[in-house]
């Protein structure tokens, strides 16, 4: 009777043992199959006054490339990413373009191996900003260049030079016969002086 009663016992703790086993292993699997952000550089919340290259991301499982995107964000909502994200197990980094100082947001969407996508952020500050490049010193001003008044049309022909004073014809004739009438006069005056000295003597 008493090993009976033993028997009996090993066999409820052996059943006891199992249900307490699965109930350890069941929570396990749905948090193993749901991926979740383990840390960050630079932390969450942190202030950095050196500019990091890169900001990195690290997750409890490997993030898929194919469903994985990293945004990062600053001041005045200017995007800082300075290229594609790269993957290495479960770490994951993005070049960083610093801008102005002030509050950065990377925010980030991946997926996990239950088929639901976990999405969050983490934010940072940077104390010291990258100052604008000032612009060219080298870069002469253009001048434009002084306007040339238009020439002139070219005359299709050359002027005529200009012509000489035309002599007037009915001026030429009188002047011939102011020259007959002369003639007359000194013709008339010695005849009447031919006349008187011969009426004299």
């Amino acid at each position: 009777m008493g090993g009976r009663v033993a028997r009996v016992a090993r066999g409820w703790l052996v059943v006891l043992g199992v249900a307490a086993g699965v109930s350890v292993l069941l929570p396990a699997v749905p948090a193993a199959a749901h991926n979740s952000l383990t840390g960050s550089d630079p932390k969450n919340g942190a202030r950095v006054a050196t500019a990091p290259k890169r900001v990195e991301l690290r997750f409890l499982a490997s993030p898929a490339p194919a469903t994985t995107k990293i945004t990062i964000t600053g001041p005045d909502n200017v995007p800082a990413a300075g290229g594609a994200p790269t993957f290495a197990g479960n770490r994951v980094s993005v070049p960083f373009t610093p801008g102005a100082a002030g509050l950065y947001i990377v925010a980030y969407r991946v997926g996990s191996a239950d088929g639901h996508p976990v999405t969050g952020e983490i934010r940072f500050t940077l104390t010291r900003g990258t100052a604008a490049a000032p612009p060219s010193a080298t870069a002469t001003p253009t001048t434009a260049a002084p306007s040339t008044p238009p020439a002139s049309p070219a005359t299709s022909a050359v002027s005529p030079p200009p012509a000489a004073d035309e002599v007037d014809s009915d001026g030429g004739t009188g002047w011939l016969w102011a020259a007959g009438a002369a003639v007359v006069l000194v013709a008339l005056g010695g005849g009447l002086l031919l006349r008187r000295r011969s009426a004299g003597g």
